[in-house]
């Protein structure tokens, strides 16, 4: 008779549809539902103790839940990491990763490409609490050693990166953090925790829209703070206590349930995105295809290096400006014309009217996001059935 296994031993697929599971005693297989904003206490001296972290249990659903936690608990397993606190929002995870840490005269090294959104906070938010803030290129080594031979408190980073699909070294990056002084924050959103780790390359924080790929199905809001213990407890605890980016209990429900077909639905969006490049790659009707499976990814190996297949976006550029980039956007059938994205229905949107307008054109195009750039999610459709909608709308287009 073999010995029982900890869950942290369990392979993926096991974790993602057990992990966390704590059954009431009803005995329920779906996990259950938790809608309460608080909790009762058999006795006054039983809530002074939870207070007082003296005993475990629940006191206020804004600290914690017993649904949010079994979603939290399947998260860290997923990324080999010790603790996950579930968020509002992917972007309250962003802000509460970067602002529970950094004080006023604090330095952060990110890198430019970043979701527009994010890049706000970057650019705009936390310069006004003092924060001193230094963009690199991410996917150039020798700008991030540069910026990086300055002791830092934070480097944030986005890999692959939203929409340009920019690839950051991510041992080297961390390890030179590291050497600077620095936590090294993860946004995983594109790559999800079935392809890459970033923990395992040396991240020490990683976030997660859980939105996207998590929720798959555009339903609820939600996001992820991973961490280590020590993070939580100096930096992240006491923040999110008090200002209260915590997810809602069936928003956490709902993920917890999308967690459970994560890695059936990445597995075939993957494959599908893999032959739709290379159709795209090879139309001719294209001026750039970018997907970072394929060999004519400017970083590819480093890609593959790190990420278990190439994901499920695909960015590209058709000729000339917006006109002609909303032609074909107007002019697809099967696609959906939205800017959210790890949805099982395909969606594309055009970055620079929609996801990164705020950046401003200048910064855009430092990026590389034209006016002709698209930015295409590919989802559980049949694979020949998006290739026809998008041959269709390119040839519309041209004629």
């Amino acid at each position: 008779m073999t010995d029982k296994k900890e869950p942290k031993d369990w392979r993926l697929a096991t974790k993602l549809v057990r992990g966390g599971l704590n059954r009431s005693e009803f005995g329920e297989t779906s996990e259950a539902l938790y809608l309460t904003s608080g909790f009762a206490y058999e006795e006054a001296e039983t809530a002074a103790s939870r207070f007082a972290g003296e005993e475990d249990g629940y006191t206020y659903t804004r600290l914690s839940n017993p649904t949010i936690t079994m979603f939290e608990e399947r998260m860290a397993l997923l990324d080999n990491m010790p603790i996950a606190k579930a968020t509002a929002t992917g972007m309250a995870a962003v802000n509460a990763a970067l602002m529970s840490q950094l004080h006023a005269g604090d330095r952060v090294v990110a890198s430019k490409a970043l979701f527009g959104s994010c890049r706000y906070i970057v650019d705009e938010i936390l310069p006004q609490f003092g924060i001193n803030v230094e963009l690199v290129t991410g996917a150039d080594n020798d700008a991030w050693a540069q910026a990086l031979s300055t002791p830092a408190k934070a480097v944030f980073v986005e890999t692959p990166a939203n929409p340009t699909l920019d690839v950051v070294d991510l041992q080297y990056v961390c390890d030179l953090a590291h050497d600077a002084g620095a936590t090294v924050v993860v946004d995983n959103v594109f790559a999800t925790p079935i392809l890459q780790r970033p923990a395992d390359f040396g991240a020490d924080v990683v976030v997660y829209s859980g939105t996207k790929h998590i929720d798959g199905q555009g339903r609820v809001m939600g996001g992820c703070v991973l961490c280590s213990e020590e993070f939580f407890e100096d930096h992240l605890n006491q923040f999110m206590r008090h200002t209260g980016p915590i997810i809602s209990p069936f928003n956490a429900w709902v993920l917890l349930k999308g967690l459970e077909t994560l890695d059936l639905r990445v597995e075939k969006m993957c494959a599908n995105a893999a032959k739709i490049a290379d159709f795209l790659a090879d139309t001719g009707a294209l001026t750039r295809v970018l997907y970072p499976g394929r060999p004519g990814h400017p970083q590819h190996k480093l890609a593959m290096k790190q990420m278990s297949a190439g994901g499920s976006i695909i960015t590209m550029d058709v000729p000339g400006g917006r006109e002609e980039a909303f032609k074909v956007v107007n002019a697809l059938d099967i696609i959906d014309i939205s800017n959210n994205l790890g949805d099982a229905k395909s969606l594309i949107t055009h970055p620079a009217s929609t996801t990164h307008r705020s950046l401003g054109e200048e910064a855009r195009l430092e990026l590389g996001i034209t006016e002709a750039t698209l930015r295409l999610s590919v989802g559980l459709e049949d694979a020949d059935d998006l290739i026809e909608d998008l041959e269709q709308a390119l040839g519309r287009r041209s004629s």
